[in-house]
């Protein structure tokens, strides 16, 4: 749930770009400061992938390590947000948040996020996506929590001055005050992860196949498989996940943006849980996939084909039923992106035994890596070309919050045209998931026993 909190850094990133003087105006763009989160991403998939043979041997190791780096980087991207206040647009300010929010946290959030995972495979075989679903899930539901906790804080910790500076002074408190708190809670967590006591970690000659010999020894095809639609399915995900509240405010729920993304994250969650749980009593994971892909590619389907975005809210009037189906791909798009994450581990075990299977793991969160650098940007990218090309199509929407009037310009063709790409990639992932992923040995067992009843 510590680690989860990198979720969060949308909810401030404008208040952040403008208080540091890297918000551009013209285009209502927070680009530059965006890139802090794809690069915490990046460097989760990258950390995870190199050090997942860490987390292997020694698990209190990489979890002090993780407690240390994510407290570390949070702290020191408080202290930077701060400078970036003191000295507007500074390069200085925007490469120390890069490299405290995305590298520093990033390798903190890689060997958090491997940490529990294998451990709780181990304590729980017989139900292995229900454990893993759980701890992958505090991940999901950080933002939920954290969220509200964190809007409270900034106006307590905030000083006098403008309303922008003001924000941002509670903002970078904010940061430092969370550091030691993490802290404090991922120590405890340090302390109290373990493996069962019956288990004999094997080492030097005991050790069997190292991992790339394991991914070898089943067709390729299938770990590439693997890779590549957990990696689209990430990209998807993201694309719509960093266009979700300004989603929200286009279909005329902008005062309430912030209770609809709570409760996107907690089908974030929950996807992570239920789906997850629900892989347990299927012979083969990979129909889980399957089921993710087909929901998705539906209801974005049935928002292009009613151009819901755009539609759901004109001149002032709500059509209740797009705002529903557009609600319904946002949440179900959350679901399907946790779901994806919770059942990559086991899906992995299946395939390829406990062996090495945090090494195996790590080297495959490195899609979510390639998918934090490309997802939102990619969804930035398109919504951008489209303001550009059609600045027409730009709305105005003015709202009411907390008694204040306030106005945001929106680019519902631009969130509609997103929708076209992450459509068809769904649809190359599915692809993958029926012809390329082949089943497991324990799938195929277990057909064969029931062909033999």
């Amino acid at each position: 749930m510590s680690i989860g909190t990198v979720y969060c850094w949308s909810i401030f990133s404008e208040e952040i770009a403008k208080y540091t003087g890297w918000f551009d105006y013209e285009t209502n763009s927070k680009g530059a400061i965006e890139w802090a989160f794809s690069f915490a991403i990046f460097f989760l998939g990258m950390s995870a992938a190199f050090l997942g043979n860490i987390v292997e041997k020694d698990i209190h190791k990489s979890s002090l390590i993780a407690t240390i780096c994510f407290a570390t980087g949070m702290a020191g991207t408080g202290f930077f947000i701060w400078f970036g206040g003191q000295h507007q647009h500074s390069v200085v300010a925007l490469i120390g948040i890069y490299l405290c929010y995305g590298f520093i946290m990033g390798v903190g959030l890689g060997t958090g996020y491997l940490s529990p995972v294998k451990t709780l495979m181990l304590w729980f075989q017989d139900r292995k996506g229900l454990a893993t679903g759980l701890a992958v899930a505090g991940f999901g539901a950080a933002k939920a929590i954290a969220s509200p906790i964190m809007q409270k804080m900034v106006p307590g910790l905030s000083t006098e001055g403008s309303q922008i500076n003001n924000i941002g002074n509670g903002i970078w408190k904010m940061f430092l005050v969370l550091a030691a708190a993490y802290f404090v809670l991922m120590f405890l967590g340090h302390l109290l992860l373990k493996k069962p006591a019956g288990w004999h970690e094997p080492t030097g000659a005991e050790k069997g196949p190292s991992m790339f010999q394991v991914i070898k020894s089943k067709p390729l095809g299938t770990y590439i498989g693997i890779w590549l639609m957990f990696y689209i399915n990430i990209t998807c995900g993201l694309a719509l996940i960093s266009q979700e509240k300004m989603i929200v405010k286009c279909i005329g729920l902008a005062a309430m943006a912030g209770v609809m993304s709570t409760i996107s994250a907690i089908f974030n969650a929950g996807g992570r849980l239920g789906f997850s749980a629900m892989a347990d009593g299927m012979k083969d994971r990979n129909t889980v996939y399957k089921i993710i892909f087909i929901i998705s590619i539906a209801l974005t389907g049935i928002v292009i084909i009613t151009k819901g975005i755009g539609s759901a809210y004109v001149d002032g009037v709500q059509n209740i039923v797009l705002v529903v189906l557009v609600l319904a791909l946002l949440f179900m798009v959350n679901a399907g992106y946790g779901g994806g994450f919770s059942n990559v581990p086991n899906l992995l075990a299946d395939h390829y035994g406990m062996s090495n299977i945090s090494a195996i793991h790590g080297l495959t969160l490195s899609a979510w890596a390639f998918a934090g650098l490309t997802g939102n940007q990619m969804a930035n990218a398109i919504v951008k070309a489209v303001a550009n090309a059609k600045p027409e199509t730009l709305k105005t929407i003015t709202y009411i919050e907390n008694g204040v009037e306030h106005s945001a310009t929106t680019n519902p063709v631009g969130y509609q045209t997103v929708l076209y790409v992450t459509g068809a990639l769904y649809v190359v992932a599915l692809l993958l998931s029926l012809f390329l992923v082949r089943p497991s040995q324990k799938a195929l067992e277990a057909k064969a026993a029931k062909k033999a009843k």
